[in-house]
């Protein structure tokens, strides 16, 4: 059955990694190297059983090879899921037994942040293997990727307010973001800087009146958020939160926000299509917190991380054109873009004498 799927999914490889000693199960992704090393981060979470674990980390990986190619990164897609309970089951020795997993790897796959995990988790992975991005900046890293995913995010509603409403003005627009964990907190701050109309929903009660309190958001009920008369849904938090049943309760003209797999279905995707609702590619905008750690393999510079973030503007761009042109849901045309690279690079033949594509060092180390 498992290998069924991996050849309906197109993964090139998937490590189980046990250390009862160090508490460890993990599950290590590769969904391609065609582009490069796969880079994705580790998420920690409790979940039901391993048979939903393996589906997470394999629904997540493949998005990491899309993202990647889409945003023109020289990486693959990858991704990893430790099962645990961030809150009770983080150690260094479970960090660090990741670390040895990851190292195991030769460099295939690199990873870093993610949910459930944050910047001093990838120092104890980076005590182990030097396949870690995200690590803190006296290492030579670029630390905690929310504020850039956030940024790019940003990036993304400007290019869709520009394509829906014919200006970029965030000020003269209302914003309904579902979820304010770390991504989602940033992206209100910095909505609210631009002088944005904020309706905020999270499960967390003092994320909510923080939201409120700092940044004059309106609270609205977790269930209540989709039917909010706002310009813009953010998703920020869970992952397939619109489906048939939600997004007939959308008023937004425009759906873009930080979450992965925002969608359940293309389906869904194309009755927003249908009704005129416009929809950015979730692995297209929230593409720019992996987009500045990528920079770490060759030496992180915190200016070309900004200006390679920026390109998420004109990435949207492309995206709408194709599917205005060709009369196809915006996610689709993602893909199609994606595929496009993946394709014309896997065409490519190594040159003679080398027996794999250059990964140099990380952080350009020696």
């Amino acid at each position: 059955m498992l290998f069924e799927t991996l050849a309906t999914s197109g993964h090139e490889q998937v490590v189980f990694c046990n250390n009862p000693d160090a508490g460890l199960r993990a599950i290590v992704a590769v969904h391609s190297t065609v582009l490069g090393p796969a880079l994705g981060g580790v998420r920690m979470r409790h979940y039901a059983d391993e048979g939903d674990a393996l589906r997470d980390v394999l629904r997540l990986s493949r998005t990491m090879t899309y993202k990647n190619a889409l945003a023109g990164l020289n990486i693959g897609g990858g991704k990893a899921v430790i099962l645990g309970d961030p809150k009770t089951a983080k150690s260094e020795v479970l960090f660090r037994a990741f670390g040895r997993a990851v190292e195991a790897l030769g460099g295939r796959y690199i990873t870093a942040e993610d949910v459930g995990t944050d910047v001093n988790d990838m120092e104890q992975i980076y005590l182990e293997t030097e396949f870690v991005t995200g690590v803190h900046q006296v290492h030579g890293g670029s630390g905690d990727p929310a504020p850039f995913t956030a940024y790019g995010t940003l990036q993304g509603l400007m290019a869709s307010l520009q394509r829906k409403f014919g200006h970029e003005e965030v000020g003269k627009t209302s914003i309904a973001v579902q979820g304010l964990g770390h991504i989602g907190m940033e992206l209100v701050k910095l909505l609210r800087e631009r002088g944005a109309k904020l309706f905020v929903a999270d499960l967390d009660p003092k994320l909510v009146e923080r939201a409120v309190s700092e940044y004059g958001a309106e609270a609205v009920a977790c269930a209540d958020i989709y039917d909010v008369a706002a310009d813009v849904f953010a998703p920020c938090a869970i992952e397939g939160g619109i489906d048939e049943k939600t997004a007939e309760r959308l008023k937004a003209k425009i759906v873009c926000g930080s979450a992965n797999n925002q969608l359940s279905s293309h389906a869904v995707g194309d009755e927003l299509h249908r009704r005129g609702i416009l929809f950015a590619p979730d692995y297209a905008v929230n593409a720019g917190g992996v987009m500045n750690v990528s920079l770490e393999i060759d030496g992180y510079n915190r200016e070309r991380a900004m200006r390679l973030i920026r390109s998420i503007y004109h990435n949207l761009g492309r995206i709408f054109d194709l599917s205005e042109r060709e009369d196809i849901s915006p996610q689709y045309a993602a893909d199609r873009i994606a595929q496009a690279r993946l394709q014309a690079i896997g065409k490519l033949k190594l040159p003679m004498g080398r027996t794999r594509p250059r990964m140099g060092h990380l952080r350009g180390e020696h």
